[in-house]
């Protein structure tokens, strides 16, 4: 479990962004081409990286753009009908147009340090906290951070990555891009990816996420990050819809988990909701058991009322111990190995 995290940070292969960032892009005049042209060469790259990741080679510095820079101008191409989750907006970021997380095309960063509160494989965290969700939880305990994009201050990739630097030699373990959700900042992330450049060699990346992004977002985490600590919170869409806003909840995120199972490794994150332990924890311990079996996963009890929760009755107390039991209990009896 976790195999390839615990072999980027013992040194014995290379970090996944690092690869590509040297596998070299063969198309004279990328910034003139059209985003189905892009994508034609992303998607050939892709294959070469694939190989060079299965075998374990290191390419050489490339003479002109990589692949990474190339995921970064797609990045960039979608700010101007930003479609980085499946919410899928439209709206032109570059213009000054927001969407429904309110982020603009400038990323804002609220908080950045080194976290010890993750999971401990994790532990020290250099955790970057973006302004601004793709969800509105009504018990969301960040909401101060998720529910107003305009906090923080202004992201600049260059100095994201000078602290990124300073917390390698503090210790850090990973580098933990979160929220909010990192989703609307992808262009950020990567950008900030490659001002770290070789230095990064031996950091994996994380991505903290609600796990509703979109198709192209997911082709572009694919050679970037090499870890997916994702949430699987809801079982049903009427439970997603009620309690955070959001429609198509189930397909979009098994869909994505599937992905990210075939291009990274996956820390699955289920918070038990109190009265939600057969329409969603039990649902999700059934679909992981059959299509993910032997995955990381982090059954989380800490839930508590926050927010707007005490206008939802039957969420407005924390699981209670019968509910924690029986969750133990599906847990083991699908064969689920609690991390």
């Amino acid at each position: 479990m976790l195999d390839d995290y615990f072999s980027i940070l013992n040194g014995e292969r290379p970090a996944r962004h690092w690869v590509a960032s040297r596998l070299s892009i063969d198309a004279p005049g990328l910034e003139n081409m059209g985003e189905g042209e892009l994508w034609e060469v992303h998607d050939e790259a892709m294959e070469r990286f694939r190989l060079a990741w299965r075998e374990g080679s290191q390419p050489p510095a490339p003479d002109g753009p990589s692949l990474l820079d190339l995921k970064s101008l797609l990045a960039r191409r979608m700010l101007t009908a930003c479609r980085m989750c499946e919410r899928r907006c439209g709206v032109d970021r570059t213009r000054g147009e927001r969407g429904y997380c309110g982020v603009g095309d400038v990323s804002r960063v609220a908080s950045v340090f080194l976290h010890f509160g993750e999971e401990p494989e994790l532990v020290p965290s250099h955790t970057i906290f973006f302004a601004g969700c793709t969800f509105r939880c009504v018990y969301c305990q960040n909401w101060d951070i998720a529910m107003d994009a305009r906090g923080g201050s202004p992201a600049d990739p260059a100095l994201l990555a000078a602290g990124l630097r300073e917390g390698m030699r503090q210790g850090s373990r990973n580098a933990n891009f979160v929220g909010g959700n990192p989703d609307p900042n992808l262009h950020t992330i990567i950008d900030t990816i490659l001002a770290l450049g070789g230095d990064g060699k031996r950091l994996p990346m994380v991505w903290n996420s609600n796990m509703y992004t979109s198709l192209e977002a997911m082709r572009l985490l694919e050679g970037v990050m090499d870890v997916y600590l994702a949430d699987f919170r809801y079982g049903n869409d009427e439970c997603a819809s009620r309690y955070s806003d959001v429609d198509d909840y189930f397909r979009v995120v098994s869909r994505n988990f599937l992905l990210a199972h075939q291009s990274g490794e996956i820390m699955l994150r289920q918070l038990l909701l109190p009265g939600h332990l057969q329409c969603c924890t039990a649902r999700i311990m059934e679909w992981v058991a059959e299509n993910m079996p032997g995955v990381y996963f982090n059954l989380m009890f800490q839930y508590r009322p926050e927010y707007r929760a005490a206008l939802f009755p039957e969420i407005d107390r924390r699981p209670s111990g019968e509910e924690k039991r029986e969750a133990l209990q599906i847990a083991a009896r699908l064969g689920i190995a609690l991390s």
